[in-house]
């Protein structure tokens, strides 16, 4: 009865107050598409003004790149659309490698603060409602966080908010999901990045482009085969505690 009482004591009470910064990203979202913000986020903007913004990169320099990096890690941490138009943007205004670079910064800066600000609001809470399924995914999750998160990041079966919303929820440490978004979006950004270095020809030819066939067959293979190395890990774990 004592351990009873002990374990409900311990358990994390719901409270408004950390909901706050959850629904600040709600009422973000909300209003961005209120005052129809979304409708600046093409490839049409990007084309008409596409003068306007090269000159305004190449005067800026490291500003223009803090201001990339800070808009997409809003983007992502308010998880507003136009992500892949925000990528080959980041290609077009910066090249492949740079490109690349601050992409993979600021994605990893917003998923970052919306894995903090969801597993503070309702992680905790969550787990501890849950009950033992929940809790028994958990643990097989963690054992091999690492790996799995490589997985999601990899292969963009599921959208990216979600893989930035379910580790919060499966206890998985700030370290190991940085780490795992850092290192498994690289390959696909730097996709997306190629996509917008050679955007310009596209533009100049009055053609217009569409996102569409940009994971052709062969670069899925190619993501798909990352994956399965980042699964070796968990694999050997399972071996070697079948053969012990």
């Amino acid at each position: 009865m004592a351990q009873t009482e002990t374990q409900a004591s311990a358990s994390p009470s719901f409270s408004f107050k950390r909901l706050i910064p959850l629904l600040v990203l709600v009422a973000g979202l909300v209003v961005f598409f209120a005052l129809g913000l979304h409708r600046y986020i093409s490839f049409e903007v990007l084309r008409d003004n596409r003068e306007a913004l090269l000159n305004w990169v190449q005067q800026n320099g490291l500003l223009a790149a803090l201001v990339y990096m800070g808009i997409y890690a809003v983007a992502v941490a308010f998880s507003l659309p136009g992500g892949l138009v925000l990528s080959i943007t980041g290609g077009f205004l910066f090249g492949t490698l740079l490109g690349s670079l601050y992409i993979v910064v600021g994605a990893t800066v917003g998923a970052t603060a919306l894995f903090i600000i969801a597993k503070s609001a309702l992680g905790d809470f969550l787990r501890a409602k849950a009950g033992p399924w929940l809790q028994k995914m958990e643990e097989g999750f963690r054992e091999n966080a690492l790996s799995y998160l490589l997985v999601l990041r990899l292969v963009p079966l599921f959208p990216f908010f979600v893989v930035n919303l379910v580790p919060a929820f499966l206890g998985v440490p700030l370290t190991t999901y940085v780490i795992g978004t850092f290192f498994g979006i690289i390959p696909g950004v730097f996709v997306f990045a190629s996509v917008g270095a050679g955007l310009g020809s596209i533009f100049d030819k009055g053609e217009t482009f569409s996102a569409a066939g940009i994971l052709t067959p062969q670069i899925m293979i190619a993501l798909i085969g990352l994956a399965v190395l980042a699964l070796i890990p968990v694999v050997y774990k399972k071996m070697k505690a079948r053969s012990a």
